[in-house]
């Protein structure tokens, strides 16, 4: 593309140097490893590092045009620079021209709230693709479309520029319509900047969690970014969780979202929430109040909390002409890899692996197992080394008070040992009566809680979900919880049956 075309842009800058109007630029870069004669870089301040430290990196790589934020008297003369006043929404809009401007040939829809993105989402792709609509799906569990997995991405949202690739490579495969989870740092960060989206979900809001370190500064900031969702994208449809007391707040005045409810105050409302346990699956089933008809709704997914992500998912899915019966028929079948996956290596006890990794997603979780009948409810955890030390106490503190047995262990331990970890999770059990043990270990943690496990436990693998990697001094090792119980299950002591006299 070139140069002149390619910053023909909705948002002003300065240019300094050699300007060549017609120049072609091959492609755009953040990262300035990558950069060649024919790129643009675009240097962008992280939490981290500094795209502006690297300027004379770029051009030593044989790169002359650059797009910054910040001005530099390093670069000669020879070097084109644009000077925007935010550089992120430089990156967000010319990646997406570079690209074709890809969101503007999909069906966009959004999903923000504190927990059930990624269940809500992969639900709703899910019903989406069995009403016959091509959908792509971009989040905490990777990117996926037609017979394309990528099971891990950086962020729950992706940069602008490796998001608009993926849109760009799920219109180049036939995708129609894409399911985005759309976090409060990405709208922070402008990860999403330019993009309009046709509806928007919300789910609610937690007080917890991501504020502080690199995250938010404060909670307000928190809800004003993912409120920026509902205002700011161009949004045609709403739905929200109306028994969050955010909803009313999340919404335009102009909107007439669809709410969903738990407590009858909504168009979509369920109610007679029961649950069952189907020989290590445990699942939901609940009567649900729609526009069209009253459906008995059955659910391979515990929690009244997933009741509510599928009614998001059914309610957004309406918009596009998906009778409440077609939707929840699709849900019927649909597991979420992570989100309360149950492990099924023995019919006498459950083993769940959920990517609860804060104090507020611990507790429903945990809220939700009790609804089910057990003998102990055990819990294998960590926390994230070297930062979310806000966590650890949290964290300790609900399995303290709601588990009978914690196993203490390694997250992802990167650069922190998982013993320091330990040290500010266990002081949570001093005057518990849950059982607390420490394996650093996780593999280990992992083999030590099968063996120990016993018919009518509950075991609950949390933190990791649908990750297959830990992060270990800076590189991601191969590790899923789920290979892991598989490979140990031969140490799961059998029940024993008392003999019995003749």
């Amino acid at each position: 593309m070139l140069l002149k075309d390619l910053l023909d842009l909705p948002l002003p800058f300065e240019f300094c140097g050699a300007f060549i109007p017609d120049k072609e630029i091959d492609r755009v870069c953040d990262d300035s490893r990558v950069v060649s004669a024919g790129a643009m870089f675009i240097a962008v301040e992280g939490a981290v590092s500094d795209g502006h430290d690297y300027l004379m990196a770029a051009y030593e790589l044989g790169c002359r045009t650059f797009v910054v934020e910040k001005k530099s008297e390093l670069l000669p003369d020879d070097a084109f620079v644009a000077v925007f006043d935010d550089s992120r929404k430089a990156l967000a809009l010319l990646s997406a021209k570079m690209l074709g401007e890809p969101s503007k040939h999909l069906t966009l829809i959004g999903i923000t709230g504190t927990k059930g993105k990624t269940t809500t989402a992969l639900m709703l792709q899910s019903i989406l693709n069995s009403a016959g609509h091509k959908t792509g799906y971009i989040g905490s569990n990777g990117v996926s479309y037609g017979d394309v997995r990528i099971p891990d991405t950086k962020n729950t949202t992706p940069g602008s520029l490796e998001l608009n690739r993926y849109l760009s490579q799920m219109v180049q495969a036939g995708v129609t319509h894409a399911v985005l989870e759309v976090s409060s740092q990405a709208l922070y960060m402008n990860r999403v900047y330019g993009i309009e989206f046709d509806t928007v979900i919300f789910t609610n809001i937690g007080r917890d969690d991501h504020i502080g370190g690199a995250e938010h500064p404060t909670f307000e900031h928190y809800v004003e970014c993912k409120r920026s969702l509902f205002f700011d994208y161009g949004a045609k449809n709403y739905v929200c969780n109306a028994d969050d007391p955010f909803c009313d707040y999340m919404m335009p005045p102009s909107a007439d979202p669809i709410k969903v409810s738990l407590c009858g105050k909504g168009r979509y409302s369920a109610s007679n929430v029961r649950f069952y346990n189907s020989e290590g699956i445990l699942g939901v089933t609940a009567d649900c109040d729609t526009p069209t008809k009253n459906l008995s709704v059955m659910l391979p997914l515990p929690g009244a909390f997933n009741v509510m992500n599928a009614m998001c998912a059914v309610a957004a899915a309406s918009c596009y002409g998906i009778t409440p019966e077609r939707a929840f028929r699709a849900l019927k079948k649909t597991l979420v890899e992570g989100r309360f996956e149950c492990v099924p290596v023995a019919s006498d006890r459950i083993f769940v692996i959920d990517f609860a990794h804060n104090g507020m997603a611990l507790r429903s979780v945990l809220n939700a197992l009790k609804e089910y009948e057990h003998k102990r409810l055990i819990c294998v955890f960590g926390s994230v080394g070297g930062r979310t030390y806000g966590r650890r106490k949290a964290l300790g503190d609900v399995a303290a008070e709601m588990c009978d047995m914690a196993i203490i262990t390694a997250d992802d331990p990167n650069f922190e040992s998982p013993a320091s970890v330990a040290a500010d999770i266990l002081p949570s059990f001093k005057d518990s009566a849950c059982i607390a043990i420490e394996i650093d270990d996780r593999e280990q943690a992992i083999k030590y809680v099968l063996a120990q496990s016993r018919p009518g436990d509950i075991v609950l693998f949390a933190g990791k979900g649908h990750e297959n990697f830990q992060l270990i001094n800076g590189v991601r090792v191969h590790f899923s919880e789920r290979e892991l119980i598989h490979k140990y299950k031969e140490v799961i002591p059998a029940e024993i049956t008392p003999a019995v006299k003749k």
